[in-house]
């Protein structure tokens, strides 16, 4: 059995964290990551479910997305919140989703999750740029499982 907190090895969740560090460093969203081993249900509600868990709708422009990976699964789901969402392209997450289906595919799941979350902080500055009193709202490190229960 696959577990969350061992598929990515320490030096590539420190890889996954440098992505959302450089990501949110030039905008005042917010980027989390969530591994689970395993769920039942949709993917899609699945990471509702998380993102809300995690506190993510709490913040004051409504600008977090969260990358939710199911690895046993083999199942993973971008959400954002409506603040970026009102703002980004029609398709924008399909579109990050479908590059790092590619990546994930080849077996490069560290560069694809790395690739999606540039992308998303790219858009993420677009439309939220980075203000001088931008506090980070919530923690960059990768959730694991159950929020509570890591």
């Amino acid at each position: 059995m696959i577990k969350a907190s061992t598929f990515f090895t320490k030096e590539q969740q420190e890889k996954i964290l440098a992505a959302v560090k450089a990501a949110e460093e030039s905008t005042s969203g917010e980027i989390r990551v969530h591994i689970e081993t395993s769920f039942t249900g949709e993917v899609l509600d699945r990471a509702a479910w998380i993102f809300k868990k995690l506190g993510m709708h709490k913040t004051a422009l409504r600008n977090g997305v969260l990358f939710y990976l199911a690895v046993e699964d083999r199942k993973f789901a971008i959400i954002g919140d409506a603040g970026i969402n009102a703002k980004v392209p029609e398709g924008f997450w399909n579109n990050i989703k479908e590059l790092m289906t590619t990546d994930f595919r080849e077996g490069k799941f560290t560069e694809g999750l790395s690739r999606g979350i540039i992308m998303a902080g790219e858009q993420l500055r677009s439309h939220f740029p980075h203000q001088s009193n931008d506090v980070n709202e919530l923690p960059d490190e990768i959730s694991f499982d159950k929020p509570g229960e890591e």
